[in-house]
C-alpha cells in the first residue's frame, strides 16, 4: 500500500482553540505541515460545533437550533446561515493561506450515524429513530460532502486531499446506548451491516481518501473497513488489548492508523518518549515489521484541541510531529 503523507507524519483531529481561523491554520502549517487539517473553531459558537458545521452542508435538509439542540426545519434560517458564513470563512482563509500547499491536506466532516443521533426530526425525534429519515440524511450529507470536497479542490489545486468522517457516536449506535429524546429509553440498535452501507455511501461520494475518527472506545473496526475507509483515528488510551485481532486484521489489510498518542488537554504534553511509547508499544504487540510503522501509522493527539489552551494546542501538535519522526527514524 501507498499513502498519500511521507512515513513518519503527524496531524491534528480537527478541532482547535480559539476563534480566529486564520492563526489556528497558521499554527497547524507550521507544526504538522507534512498533513496539515482545516482547523475548527467551535467557540465561535453556533453553527461551528460538530453536528451544526457539517448540517450546513446537507442539501435540502435545513436545520435549526432548538433548546434540546440541531433539529431540520422546513426552510434554511439564520442558524444554517451561520454555518455556512463559518465555513465560507474558514475555507477563504485556506485558500489564502495554502492556495499552493502541494501535498496531502485533511478536512473533517461529522459522519451520518451520529449526525442522526443529534439533529432531531421535527416532531422532537431523534432521526436516528426513523431508518427512512437516516437514508435520507445520509444521501443529503453525501451530495454536500461531493460538493464540499470538490469547492476544497478547487482552492487547493495542487493538494493531495483527505476526508475524515467524524464518528464519536457510532459505537452507540450499534449496541443501542443512544437515548431517546426523552431520556426515558434507549433507541434501537443498527444493525453492522447498514451502519457499514450508509458510511460507504458517504465514502464513495467523497472520492478522496478517507479516514473514519472514533474517540470513543469500542471502535467498530470491522464496520469502518467494511464502510471502505482508508484509515481509522482512534485513542490510543482507549484501545484495549482485546481489540488487537481487529487492529491487526487493520493493518495487514493495509488500512492506515491515525493513533492519538498525546492528551487533547493538559499543562504541558508527555514527554517524547512519553508519547511514543504506546505506539511501539502497540505495534510491537501486533508483531508487524517496525520499518513499516512510520509508513503506515500517523500520530494525533487523542481527539480535538477545542477544549486546550492556544499553547498547549500548539505544543500538543508539536510533540506529535516530533514523535511520529522519533518512530520512523528508530526503525530504519
Amino acid at each position: 500500500m501507498t499513502y498519500p503523507w511521507a512515513p513518519g507524519t503527524a496531524t491534528g483531529v480537527g478541532s482547535w482553540p480559539g476563534t480566529d481561523p486564520a492563526e489556528a491554520l497558521r499554527v497547524v502549517l507550521g507544526e504538522v505541515g507534512g498533513l496539515p487539517f482545516l482547523p475548527e473553531l467551535p467557540a465561535r459558537g453556533v453553527g461551528a460545533d460538530l453536528t451544526g458545521r457539517t448540517a450546513g452542508l446537507l442539501v435540502d435538509m435545513p436545520v435549526h437550533v432548538e433548546p434540546s439542540g440541531w433539529r431540520f426545519s422546513d426552510r434554511p434560517g439564520r442558524d444554517t446561515r451561520r454555518a455556512l458564513d463559518h465555513l465560507a470563512r474558514d475555507l477563504d482563509v485556506l485558500e489564502e493561506l495554502a492556495g499552493g500547499h502541494d501535498g496531502p491536506f485533511k478536512v473533517q466532516v461529522c459522519g451520518p450515524w451520529t449526525l442522526a443521533a443529534t439533529i432531531e426530526l421535527r416532531s422532537g425525534a431523534r432521526a436516528l429513530k426513523d431508518p427512512g429519515a437516516v437514508r435520507d440524511l445520509t444521501a443529503s450529507l453525501a451530495e454536500g460532502v461531493a460538493r464540499h470536497v470538490a469547492d476544497v479542490r478547487r482552492r487547493l489545486p495542487h493538494a493531495d486531499l483527505l476526508l475524515q468522517v467524524d464518528e464519536p457516536a457510532l459505537p452507540g449506535v450499534l449496541a443501542g446506548t443512544i437515548p431517546s429524546a426523552s431520556g426515558l429509553s434507549r433507541l434501537r440498535a443498527v444493525e453492522a451491516p447498514v451502519a457499514a452501507d450508509a458510511l460507504r455511501t458517504v465514502v464513495k461520494a467523497a472520492g478522496a481518501f478517507t479516514v473514519a475518527h472514533c474517540c470513543a472506545a469500542n471502535v467498530p473496526y470491522a464496520v469502518l473497513r467494511d464502510a471502505g475507509f482508508d484509515a481509522i483515528s482512534a485513542d490510543l488510551s482507549l484501545v484495549p488489548d482485546r481489540d488487537d485481532d481487529a487492529i491487526g486484521e487493520a493493518i495487514d489489510a493495509g488500512t492506515a492508523l491515525f493513533l492519538g498518542a498525546v492528551p487533547a488537554t493538559g499543562t504541558a504534553p508527555p514527554s517524547l518518549a512519553a508519547a511514543a511509547a504506546p505506539v511501539r508499544a502497540l505495534w510491537r504487540r501486533l508483531g508487524f515489521p517496525p520499518a513499516a510503522l512510520g509508513r503506515q501509522v500517523v500520530v494525533t493527539p487523542a481527539c480535538g484541541l477545542a477544549g486546550a489552551s492556544p499553547s498547549y494546542a500548539r505544543k500538543a501538535l508539536e510533540r506529535c510531529a516530533e514523535a511520529a519522526r522519533m518512530l520512523h527514524e528508530a526503525a530504519d
